[in-house]
């Protein structure tokens, strides 16, 4: 049996059940096709373990850990287009977050401070917030201190609790924090927005074959179509889907290597 994944967005609680549901309406439309594929979602493995598994039918990585190691080695299938502030098709930004009683107005107010990062592999987490803070340090250091929380929720939190002073978050798990547990983002502020860069696309095993592939691209669509999957996909933000290449996603590399001819090859 193939194997099927998508634990990029996997809170709060509405959007996890919704996630479940999206995955069973797309199964039995790609079995419909003549295409097996499981029944449910595997929730047991870890998100990044799923990426390189040779049974790996349908999952979701991030655009970052795409460029650096999964090229050559996943077929892109599509990248999800969300409704949300921040987003501009399937172009999405990270918001850089401050506690809400913060008198920041600028990033350059918070030198010396102290910065919340989910992982060094993350691009909204890390490559897009090192791009952003590239251009204003010196002798590649920019803060006192980082912090590597383990996700963007910690982060978050980390900020409002005071343990950080920004942290970069993904326009999209911000947004969705903020329809359905909006007491979560109580303490923040919204600072500034980074660059735009492609979002987490969605991948399948390189063993895939082409007809296959064909048939994973238009359930999927299919699926975000169909008036009885709305409600489901408004819960997503999910409206839709485009099909970026390789090269649309060589921009998340080209932050990475300017902020390294910047002088600031890692946050710090």
């Amino acid at each position: 049996m193939s194997l099927a994944s998508l634990a990029m967005y996997a809170s709060p609680p509405p959007v996890a059940e919704a996630t479940r549901l999206f995955w069973r309406a797309l199964s039995k439309r790609i079995c419909a096709d003549g295409l097996e594929a499981p029944e449910v979602l595997d929730e047991h493995i870890r998100y990044n373990e799923a990426w390189l598994r040779p049974d790996l039918l349908f999952g979701q990585t991030c655009g970052y850990p795409y460029v650096q190691q999964l090229r050559g080695k996943v077929q892109l299938v599509a990248s999800p287009v969300y409704r949300l502030p921040g987003c501009d098709g399937p172009l999405k930004c990270s918001f850089i977050v401050v506690n809400a009683q913060s008198s920041a107005t600028s990033i350059e107010e918070l030198r010396g401070g102290r910065a919340a990062i989910n992982e060094p592999g993350s691009n909204s987490g890390y490559n897009l917030f090192r791009a952003f803070v590239a251009p204003h340090a010196v002798d590649g250091r920019f803060f006192s201190t980082v912090l590597e929380t383990g996700g963007h929720l910690a982060s978050m939190d980390a900020v409002s609790r005071g343990a950080a002073d920004v942290a970069a978050i993904d326009c999209v798990t911000f947004g969705n924090t903020l329809r359905f547990d909006p007491d979560r983002v109580a303490g923040l502020r919204i600072l500034a927005e980074t660059a735009k860069g492609p979002g987490l696309p969605f991948i399948t095993a390189m063993s895939t074959p082409a007809k296959d592939l064909v048939i994973l691209r238009r359930a999927l669509s299919e699926t975000i179509a169909d008036p009885e999957l709305a409600e489901v996909c408004d819960r997503l933000s999910l409206q839709g889907i485009s099909l970026l290449g390789d090269a649309d996603y060589e921009m998340l590399a080209d932050f990475d290597r300017d902020a390294a001819r910047q002088g600031y090859p890692s946050i710090g």
